[in-house]
This record gives structure tokens, sequence and C-alpha cells, in this order.
């Protein structure tokens, strides 16, 4: 019984169809990730026992963010930056953190008093993204509905990266966290 190796022909035939099969899985990862939604959106509500000025006022005011954004507690040495207006429209929040909460920028580009907040949101680290933030607020009986809710377009990584996790169950939690803090500083007061 020989022990020798296959001829060089049926080697080079083997390492042929093995990488011809890697090219098609590329291609075929490709493919499924182009398919994939360009635009994202998530969003989640609450309601608080409180006017829509209390809800509204956490939230136009970078100031206060400290005290109820899920991420603020993710890192205590977070370097924050407010700038611009104290409150309302121009104003900006810049954070440089650690990988749990990456570096970006806030910039408040509407303030309807008593009614919503938008945000667009830049995330420089850990991968760059731009996305609208929107914060709405509504009486609701005696207290008012909150939501608030994350908009934007897909680029290819982010498609690549929703085949393994969606934007709406890595991002909800956090909002729901964000709203529950809201309610209870607000229905403290």
């Amino acid at each position: 019984m020989s022990t020798e190796a296959a001829p060089a022909p049926k080697r080079t035939a083997l390492w042929k169809k093995l990488l011809l099969l890697f090219a098609l899985m590329i291609v075929a990862f490709f493919v499924v990730v182009m398919l994939q939604p360009s635009e994202f959106h998530v969003a989640r509500s609450a309601t608080i026992a409180a006017p829509p000025s209390a809800a509204f006022e956490q939230v136009n005011d970078f100031h206060n963010w400290q005290a109820w954004s899920p991420w603020e507690k993710l890192d205590p040495n977070m370097k924050r930056t407010i700038e611009g207006p104290p409150s309302g429209k121009g104003a900006t929040y810049s954070w440089i953190g650690n990988d749990d909460v990456g570096e970006g920028k806030m910039t408040i580009l509407e303030s309807v008093p008593n009614e919503k907040v938008v945000i667009k949101l830049v995330f420089l680290k850990p991968f760059p993204s731009k996305c609208i933030t929107e914060f709405a607020f509504k009486p609701e009986g005696g207290g008012t509905a909150a939501t608030w809710s994350m908009s934007g377009k897909s680029n290819f990584m982010t498609k690549a990266f929703t085949l393994f996790m969606s934007m709406d169950s890595m991002v909800g939690p956090d909002y729901e966290k964000g709203l529950a803090s809201i309610k209870s500083i607000v229905e403290k007061k």
C-alpha cells in the first residue's frame, strides 16, 4: 500500500474548488448585506405621571443628561463638553469615553417647548455614523406619553452588523432605561 501524496493535478483542482467556494461565499455575504434595509428606526415609549414640561426640560438641556442618560453610567471618566446656548436649539454635547460609550457629538436641531426635541447624533468611534434622535411629549390623562426614537441610514457596515444584532435590540433597552430614569426624576419633583 502506497502512502504517496495525491498527484499535483488533483491537489491543484481541489485548491481551485476551495478558492471558488470561498469566493462564492464572500459574494453571497455581500449580496445578503446589500439586501438589508437601507434605513433603521428604533423607538420606545413610557407614560410619565408629570406634565410634558417636566419631561421636556430633562431632555432639552444637556446639563441634565448626566442624571438620566443610560450611557453616562458606563464611563465615570467620560469627558463631556457642552457648548452653545444653555438649552434648546443649537446646544451641543460632545463626549469622549471608553469602548462602551465611544466618541461623538449631539446637536439640538429643533426644540418645540413641551412637545419635542430633535437631535442630530454623530458617532466618531467606535465607527462613524449619523442619525436623528427625537423625543416627543404628548399630554396623556394626567401625565405625559414620552417617546424616544432614532432613525438613520444604514451604510454597508451597519447592514453587516445588523445581520448579527438588530439596532432595535442593541439600542432599545437603553432607551427604556433612559425613559425610566426620566420618569423617576420628574415624578419625584
